[in-house]
């Protein structure tokens, strides 16, 4: 009988550590699965590229790139045609500034999948289409935007006549710039949007004060 009991037990030994064995290996392939639900689940909840992203900075990045690109153009000019040193050297230094945001403000509607040209209805979140400010291009949506007429006689300007058409303008252009930067910095989320938008008023206001103080002594 003992050896009858003693192989009841081995056996039942036996059964117990396959269970056992089974047991654990069910545990690793749920703690497996679990590991790759929370993998699955964390890559979902990683923020996309547009996660913090609004119709405000939306707006803001594709009005800014063709007001940016028609300073830029206005700039362009004075090599040739400004006569006043300081206004050449202030115009270099708009385009260098503005040259490198486009590229970043046209990087960023690419990531967040919107089109970088300006879209028909191109009112600015806050921003009144009312004509009348006293700022061209207001009428259109676009604080400061010059005509195609007044960059042309821009462009047909030389010496002092260009110096103070150029000044004019560019703090009537800069003034639209900081209105739009400051409806950004209120209405939108993206840090680096907004953080840019910032940069912009600060910059561009000092380059106002720079321009009238030019236009003062013209």
């Amino acid at each position: 009988m003992k050896p009858t009991i003693l192989r009841r037990a081995a056996l039942a030994g036996v059964a117990l550590s396959a269970l056992l064995a089974a047991a654990c290996g069910g545990a690793d392939d749920t703690g497996g699965m679990t590991h790759g639900t929370g993998s699955s689940s964390a890559a979902g909840a990683s923020p996309s590229a547009d996660a913090t992203v609004n119709d405000a900075d939306v707006m803001f990045a594709q009005m800014m790139i063709p007001h940016h690109q028609q300073a830029v153009t206005m700039a362009d000019l004075a090599p040739t045609r400004a006569s006043d040193p300081e206004l050449k050297a202030l115009a270099a230094k708009i385009k260098a500034a503005q040259d490198p945001e486009i590229a970043t403000m046209k990087g960023w509607l690419t990531a967040w999948g919107k089109p970088t040209d300006l879209p028909s209805d191109h009112s600015m979140p806050g921003m009144s289409a009312t004509p009348g400010h006293g700022m061209p291009g207001m009428d259109s949506g676009m604080p400061g935007m010059l005509s195609e007429q007044q960059m042309k006689d821009l462009a047909a300007a030389n010496g002092a006549a260009f110096d103070k058409m150029f000044a004019e303008m560019m703090i009537a252009h800069h003034k639209g710039a900081i209105d739009m930067a400051r409806t950004e910095q209120a209405d939108g989320s993206n840090p680096e949007a907004k953080a840019l938008a910032a940069r912009i008023a600060s910059d561009q206001a000092a380059e106002v004060q720079t321009l009238q103080k030019i236009l003062d002594r013209l």
